[in-house]
C-alpha cells in the first residue's frame, strides 16, 4: 500500500487491485486526523493486503473514535473488525440497512453503532461531517460525506476510474492521469459500478446531484480514484454524461476460455 496526504488533516490508505480488460482500479481508505479520529472503510478482504500496518503508520488505532463505513462491499469492510477489536473507543457509523447486511455474515456489536442517513450530520468535535447519497452506487447502503471544516468530500464509489498503470492508481494526484484516459475512465466505471445508471430519469438523476453542487468539494476523496484536489464541478458534469454512455458488457466464457489460455501454466511440484 501506498499512503498520500492530503492537506495537514487526511491521510489516504491507497491499494489497487489489476482487472484484466478494464484496468488498475484504486482501492482507497481514509483517515481524517482531528479532535475524534475517524478511518473511512477498511480496505481490501483479501489476505497480505497491509492494511492494519498502514493505518498504523498514520495513527495509533487505539486513538481511533469513529469508523465511518460508506457501505458494507467486500472492498470497504476487509479489516473492519479487526479494527474494532483494536479501537475499544471507536464507533462505526453507518445505515439500519448496511447493518443488516453485515450481520448475515458476522454479527456487529450494536452498542458501538451509530446509524446515520443521508442528509443528517456527525459532530466529531473539531468536525461536522454531513453525510448524502452519491449520485452513482453500487450498493442500496452507501452514504458517503462531506467535512465542513476542510471542504472535503468523501464519496465512497462514486466518480472512480480504473487507471493504465498501477502507479497512477496508488498515486497522490489524480492530475498525473492521462485526461483522456480519466474521462473514459470514469464512464467506464460508471457504467460498470452503476449498470442501473442506463435506465434511470434524466432529470431526477441529474436533481441527485444537487447536495454536491451545494457542498462544491475542494477535494473529492473517492475509493477507487486517486485523490482529486479542485476537480468536483467536472466530475459531477462528466457523471451527468453516465446515462448516454455504452453499457458495460463483461466477458462470456469464450472470452474467460481465451483469457486462460493465456495465463503460464503451473509449476510441477517435485515429486518426493
Amino acid at each position: 500500500m501506498e499512503i498520500n496526504r492530503i492537506g495537514r488533516d487526511v491521510s489516504v490508505l491507497s491499494d489497487q487491485l489489476e482487472v484484466p480488460g478494464i484496468g488498475f482500479l484504486p482501492v482507497n481508505a481514509f483517515v481524517v486526523h482531528g479532535a475524534e479520529p475517524i478511518v473511512v472503510d477498511t480496505g481490501l478482504s483479501l489476505p497480505g493486503r497491509g492494511f492494519l500496518d498502514a493505518l498504523g503508520a498514520v495513527i495509533d488505532p487505539a486513538d481511533v473514535r469513529w469508523i465511518w463505513l460508506t457501505h458494507p462491499d467486500r472492498d470497504h469492510t476487509g479489516a473492519l473488525f479487526d479494527l474494532l477489536e483494536l479501537a475499544p473507543r471507536a464507533r462505526l457509523v453507518t445505515t439500519y440497512l448496511a447493518m443488516g447486511i453485515m450481520s448475515t455474515e458476522r454479527p456487529l456489536p450494536i452498542d458501538r453503532v451509530h446509524l446515520l442517513n443521508p442528509g443528517q450530520s456527525l459532530d466529531a468535535r473539531d468536525r461536522r461531517l454531513t453525510g448524502f447519497r452519491p449520485p452513482l452506487f453500487d450498493n442500496p447502503a452507501t452514504v458517503g460525506f462531506f467535512d465542513h471544516s476542510n471542504g472535503v468530500c468523501f464519496s465512497s464509489d462514486c466518480f472512480g476510474a480504473p487507471m493504465p498503470t498501477a502507479e497512477l492508481a496508488t498515486c497522490g494526484d489524480v492530475a498525473n492521469a492521462p485526461a483522456d484516459a480519466l474521462h473514459a475512465g470514469q464512464l467506464l466505471w460508471a457504467a460498470v459500478d452503476s449498470p442501473w445508471v442506463h435506465n434511470v430519469d434524466g432529470d431526477r438523476y441529474l436533481a441527485s446531484m444537487a447536495p454536491l453542487r451545494t457542498f462544491d468539494p475542494a477535494v473529492v476523496l473517492s475509493t477507487h480514484l486517486p485523490p482529486a484536489p479542485g476537480r468536483a464541478l467536472e466530475f459531477l458534469d462528466r457523471v451527468s454524461l453516465a446515462p448516454g454512455a455504452d453499457p458495460f458488457v463483461g466477458p462470456d466464457q469464450v472470452a474467460l476460455e481465451q483469457m486462460l489460455a493465456t495465463f503460464e501454466p503451473p509449476e510441477p511440484h517435485p515429486v518426493s
